[in-house]
């Protein structure tokens, strides 16, 4: 067992306690004991939970609320939740470390009909390597994405490097393995940010969930743009894993990418690649298959699973030592 969930309920205000989290459970309904309520976790490859409660009243009414005798909070795109920690999980150590300085560098570029504000977070004067992220503001808001980089850059690990904060737009149309997008990606939003930072060399892509497999179209697409990729979660949909997801919108647009790649025998250009993906998360059996394809198509690709599911935090606890390995490999420090 991987531990237990406790919520105290002496007056007994609740008629019910439900667990509301992405781990797959087969009970999620908390049983009465001794002033509370209790549910046993199974014994499954985590090293910590969000999760939120679904407290049931007796008067029929039910609300989803943190666990008010848990302080601990993470934040998600969808809002903070409680955050349970297994024994022995410690925060990333670069998150206390002092970074390094950096400004930040703005462009606007009108792309599709919509104006992106991208942010350029900035270590050093001259031309400098630079990391394109997806959903930029989010995972540097949610998982510290610039904060790793000016700590890496101080620590000596990585050598001076910009990253580039891409909003997501219109997510779920761009970065559904739209051609449309990956051209303008390519073809304009690059050319526009190397117009206005000092760039070494080619980018590398990085993206988490439907942002992952964006980089992956464009980079597959258009050849000589990427240096290298890191993908995290990413939503390489697979029918056989993946059909309830087929209510999105553009989920048959991603099947055919994905079985395109699956079923591709080469490709013009396969680079490094750094892959991770939670254990328990659902889109894990999709990533095993693609780093699979992608291995035997010539890319030097990695795969990770980390004991986590399908959020930001468990993205950001992968950057050290994930991220770190393939930017050390393709930036070698001077």
């Amino acid at each position: 067992m991987l531990g237990i969930l406790r919520v105290e309920d002496p007056h007994q205000r609740y008629a019910a306690v439900r667990l509301c989290s992405d781990l797959p459970l087969r009970r999620r309904e908390f049983h009465r004991d001794d002033g509370g309520w209790v549910l046993p976790l199974p014994r499954v490859q985590l090293a910590r939970l969000e999760y939120q409660l679904e407290l049931a009243r007796h008067d029929g009414t039910t609300e989803v609320v943190c666990d008010p005798g848990n302080p601990r909070r993470a934040p998600g795109a969808f809002g903070e939740k409680s955050e349970w920690w297994a024994p022995g999980y410690r925060l990333p150590d670069w998150i206390r470390a002092e970074p390094a300085d950096a400004t930040f560098e703005r462009v606007e570029i009108r792309v599709l009909g919509r104006t992106l504000d991208i942010r350029i977070s900035s270590p050093d004067e001259g031309a400098l390597p630079l990391l394109v992220a997806h959903d930029g503001p989010e995972y540097d808001n949610l998982a510290s994405l610039t904060y790793y980089a000016r700590a890496m850059i101080e620590r000596g690990a990585l050598p001076p490097f910009r990253v580039a904060l891409l909003p997501p737009g219109e997510r779920d149309e761009w970065y559904s393995a739209s051609a449309v997008y990956g051209r303008s990606l390519c073809h304009r939003i690059l050319p526009a940010l190397n117009a206005t930072v000092p760039v070494t060399g080619r980018p590398v892509g990085m993206g988490a969930s439907l942002g992952a497999l964006a980089m992956l179209q464009a980079q597959r697409t258009w050849p000589g743009t990427f240096a290298g990729l890191f993908m995290q979660s990413g939503s390489f949909f697979i029918p056989r894993f993946d059909r309830h997801e087929s209510g999105l919108p553009r989920y048959g647009r991603i099947v055919r990418f994905v079985r395109g790649v699956l079923q591709s025998r080469a490709t013009p250009e396969p680079v490094p690649a750094m892959m991770t993906c939670g254990a328990e998360e659902e889109n894990l059996h999709n990533n095993r298959v693609m780093a699979s394809a992608l291995a035997a198509q010539g890319y030097d690709v990695r795969m990770h699973e980390v004991p986590d599911l399908h959020n930001y935090t468990s993205w950001r606890d992968a950057f050290d030592p994930y991220l770190t390995r393939l930017l050390s490999g393709l930036w070698p420090a001077s």
